[in-house]
């Protein structure tokens, strides 16, 4: 199965549209095409008890995980309150997507003007933590 980056930002979208954002109205949506060519998706889920909630990539990353996906080859994150709006992983996230990106990892965003902006993990998270 191929997927192509339009795939993925329709279903970061789609998926942001189920997101549970009572307390902060800012839904997020994430895709990931992982290395095997399967898609994975997930949404925020905000909890009253702050800082609880789940951010849409860590949600996507553990149904990827969860599915036997090890590693990120693309991931398209969507956010924002009444449209969409410049979003990038906070720095939980970043850490998270590191774990599982190397060199060829494409992250996709949309940027400030509602068009796409891709980065790599390094321009993302510069000297990141990693264990190996």
């Amino acid at each position: 199965m191929t997927v192509n980056e339009d795939e993925l930002l329709d279903l970061a979208k789609e998926v942001r549209s189920r997101a549970y954002a009572p307390f902060s109205g800012y839904r997020v949506g994430a895709a990931i095409l992982d290395g095997d060519g399967n898609v994975h998706s997930g949404c925020n889920v905000e909890n009253a008890a702050y800082p609880e909630g789940i951010c849409a990539e860590t949600n996507a990353i553990g149904s990827m995980v969860a599915a036997g996906g090890k590693r990120i080859a693309r991931i398209v994150i969507v956010g924002g309150r009444d449209g969409l709006e410049a979003c990038t992983p906070c720095g939980g996230c970043r850490q998270r997507i590191r774990e599982f990106a190397d060199d060829d990892t494409v992250i996709v965003v949309v940027d400030a003007d509602g068009g796409l902006a891709r980065f790599t993990i390094d321009a993302l998270l510069p000297g990141s933590f990693r264990l190996s």
